[in-house]
């Protein structure tokens, strides 16, 4: 990074913190709570994307999930272990069980990542409230001093 990044990104945060700050000046100057805000949360419009997208990182990352597909694969290797002739659709070393995995992974890490974002970006707002509202209680601290 050139010192002109690095410019950048200080001026972008400064912004940022700026706009934080005023949103706490015009809370105390207005005697508002900014903890209104976390107690009643706008409601969050979801895609049906979105909503699957939650769905299957919730799935994907269950011990239901891990469970249900250790038996599944079980039951893929003991079958074609077993099976003669023309019942053995995946004989040893099971190519096809190998092409499904890779492609249950392809689809599937997306999906969670989708849901992983959605969830930062809640998390960094939930901060955020916190950072003003640790910032309105010091500057009410500090105007009970003077």
């Amino acid at each position: 990074m050139n010192n002109t990044e690095v410019d950048q990104l200080l001026s972008d945060e400064n912004a940022h913190l700026d706009k934080l700050h005023k949103i706490v000046r015009e809370t105390l100057a207005a005697e508002e709570l900014i903890i209104h805000n976390l107690v009643n949360p706008p409601l969050e419009v979801l895609t049906q994307g979105q909503k699957l997208s939650d769905r299957v990182a919730r799935f994907g990352g269950s011990w239901r999930f891990i469970i249900l597909f250790g038996f599944v694969l079980t039951g893929w290797i003991i079958f074609n272990v077993v099976a003669m002739g023309h019942y053995q659709f995946d004989p040893y070393p099971f190519i096809l069980m190998n092409l499904i995995l890779s492609c249950i992974a392809a689809l599937q890490a997306p999906i969670i990542m989708m849901s992983q974002n959605r969830q930062e970006e809640k998390d960094r707002k939930q901060s955020e409230n916190d950072y003003m509202i640790n910032l309105k209680a010091e500057m009410q601290i500090r105007s009970l001093n003077r």
